[in-house]
């Protein structure tokens, strides 16, 4: 249970801190899990992260679930989801008393200094990797066409593709690579793996039967959320229009406050996925709110983690074969130029405003990487320089 504890402490440091969307979470965890503690090495983060971007669900979340597997268990697996979920979690129940102030000219100067922060993050982050993961020509060109790929085409489904050719690129072009893409370091029995299969499919099928029968109750709400995290691609940006299509014109919630709680999802950290928390407070045929919430969240998240359990245990047995390690050095090139990619679209682009705001990032980007300061710090800093920037400027 040490252990255990040592990922939920980890976790929670990264639920309060983590701000800018999925791909700049994963520049929070390579900070903290790769650097930091060295729980695993830069090309394991590699790997599960390849592995969560072609499933479906939450990756950051997938992410840090199977990185809290491999530490301490599934007690380790159940505080990492634990620890990164529920400080937003917490924050957007209460948004409801908060959501006057939020549109404050001085609240929304330090949204924007998190959002700087997420720019030094996720540059660190791509730093870190490309040094890592993209030592010669043939890995630097896979992560170049990668993220090329990306910025053409927004759209998530390209992800799937860039992966793809990514892994096509590292069979042929590097098989005498120097790193050692290997398999995952993350004991699961193909027992646990074939049951959470089989229990993300049961609950596909069987929630929206007792749905049917228990219209606009809790069952409902849960399946719901079940299969918007079931069948979604491409993280929160892609499942809240979903929500919002399920939710708003079968009369759960109001439009207005749809995209109230849609905008205040922006300004917290962790997951996106945790506005499901807000939404089943707020629904209109929830008479518990906590209640309401607590299955929203519950179930928006349950099929990601448990697809992941089961690609996890399949990706450890194909990258035992020479040929597909090869492979998986391309696509972890690959994930270096996904992040690449948000680095420019959207963190920069909704982040860079102004010449000073460029300041600021470079100074977070000094902060983190040549002075070491912990991510609170420069979380404090860049909203106290976005405020006093906004305010002067």
């Amino acid at each position: 249970m040490k252990r255990a504890g040592e990922v939920l402490l980890a976790s929670l440091q990264l639920g309060l801190t983590s701000f800018g969307g999925p791909m700049a979470h994963l520049g929070y965890f390579e900070r903290t899990y790769v650097q930091q503690r060295k729980w695993l090495t830069g090309e394991e983060l590699g790997n599960l992260v390849a592995l969560c971007q072609i499933l479906p669900g939450p990756a950051s979340s997938q992410v840090g679930f199977l990185v809290g597997l491999r530490h301490a268990g599934w007690p380790g697996a159940l505080a990492a989801w634990l620890g990164f979920t529920l400080p937003s979690a917490l924050l957007l129940y209460a948004c409801a008393a908060l959501a006057a102030r939020v549109q404050s000219p001085t609240a929304q100067a330090a949204v924007h200094g998190l959002k700087l922060v997420a720019v030094a993050v996720v540059a660190q982050a791509v730093w870190n990797m490309a040094r890592r993961l993209c030592p010669d020509r043939a890995t630097t060109a896979i992560a170049l066409a990668a993220a090329s790929m990306l910025l053409l085409a927004g759209s998530p489904s390209m992800q799937l593709v860039a992966l793809a050719i990514g892994a096509l690129g590292g069979v042929i072009f590097c098989r005498d690579s120097r790193l050692q893409a290997g398999p995952l370091s993350i004991s699961i029995r193909p027992a646990a793996a074939w049951a959470a299969l089989a229990l993300y499919g049961l609950l596909l099928i069987e929630l929206p039967i007792l749905a049917a029968m228990f219209p606009h109750s809790l069952l409902a709400l849960a399946a719901l959320f079940y299969r918007a995290g079931a069948l979604v691609f491409g993280g929160g940006h892609v499942v809240l229009p979903l929500l919002r299509d399920a939710m708003v014109p079968g009369g759960w919630i109001s439009d207005d406050s749809f995209l109230t709680g849609y905008g205040l999802a922006q300004a917290v950290p962790g997951p996106l996925f945790a506005l499901a928390a807000y939404l089943g407070a707020a629904s209109h045929f929830v008479r518990a709110p906590a209640l309401g919430a607590a299955v929203a969240l519950i179930f928006i998240f349950l099929p990601g983690l448990l697809i992941a359990v089961a690609g996890a245990s399949l990706w450890s047995q194909l990258a035992r074969h020479p040929r597909l390690r090869a492979g998986l050095v391309g696509v972890n090139a690959a994930v270096v130029g996904f992040l690449g990619a948000a680095l420019y679209n959207p963190v920069w682009l909704t982040a860079i405003r102004s010449g000073a705001d460029v300041a600021i990032a470079i100074l977070a980007l000094a902060l983190l990487e040549r002075w070491k300061a912990p991510p609170v710090a420069v979380v404090a800093t860049c909203v106290v320089l976005s405020t006093v920037s906004t305010r002067f400027g």
